[in-house]
């Protein structure tokens, strides 16, 4: 899923970072040590390249050692509509679950996603919210015919091991076993120039109660920003 109409300008130190090889990309994902966080979760820091927190962006880990946890598959997750916005902004949810699209709003919202991933309609009324089982991994962004500024993201992982950062850039990751080897680390931001492709990085071991700091290898985009209008009321 490529953004169209957008130019990147690396500065000199984003170019120097592109070259990096695979094992220099590597050392930036480091252990600090032990946390205080509950058993059984790892704690990982996202940065820029700058070294900056960054927000909202979505980790998480994939192992043949991790179980995936039929619980987390079966959470009642949603999509709603409240304001003329996406709530929450960014879902993720693991393959196999089934997300409703509630709309908490008083008029029409026109829910659709053109993603290869999951591509659908639902002409959503507050009375009648519609749900969908999410079966293929990838990025479904949304949109709605009505209000052409609505803009949210489902990314659907395989894996029950995952969390959002805040604004801390901060994610807390539960695992189903205190210790997993051959991990693989994905992450995943809106700001990515190819939405499509998440950064990843492979470890020999992870274990629970640590802090990962997590560097990403790109520069991010603004978001998109909010061209609501607010006489523009379709019951």
């Amino acid at each position: 899923m490529q953004r169209q109409q957008q130019v990147k300008i690396p500065t000199k130190r984003n170019r120097k970072r592109r070259v990096l090889s695979a094992l220099a990309r590597v050392s930036l994902f480091t252990v600090l040590g032990a946390t205080s966080v509950a058993a059984k979760a790892v704690t990982v820091k996202v940065t820029d390249e700058e070294g900056q927190p960054v927000n909202e962006a979505v980790v998480w880990f994939e192992s043949s050692q991790l179980t995936k946890q039929s619980a987390i598959t079966k959470l009642d997750y949603k999509m709603g509509q409240r304001d003329r916005a996406f709530t929450p902004h960014i879902l993720v949810v693991p393959k196999g679950a089934q997300v409703s699209f509630p709309n908490y709003d008083s008029i029409l919202h026109h829910v659709y996603s053109f993603s290869a991933a999951q591509p659908f309609e639902f002409k959503l009324y507050r009375d009648n919210p519609q749900a969908l089982t999410f079966a293929n991994t990838g990025v479904v962004e949304l949109g709605c015919n009505i209000h052409d500024w609505m803009l949210g993201y489902i990314l659907v992982v395989d894996s029950t091991h995952f969390a959002i950062t805040n604004d801390k850039g901060v994610a807390d990751v539960s695992l189903s076993k205190p210790v997993a080897q051959d991990v693989t680390i994905h992450v995943w931001h809106e700001g990515f120039a190819d939405l499509d492709q998440p950064e990843s990085i492979k470890m020999t071991t992870l274990k629970t109660n640590q802090t990962l700091t997590y560097q990403l290898n790109q520069s991010l985009f603004k978001p998109k920003e909010d061209f609501s209008d607010e006489f523009d009321d379709y019951e």
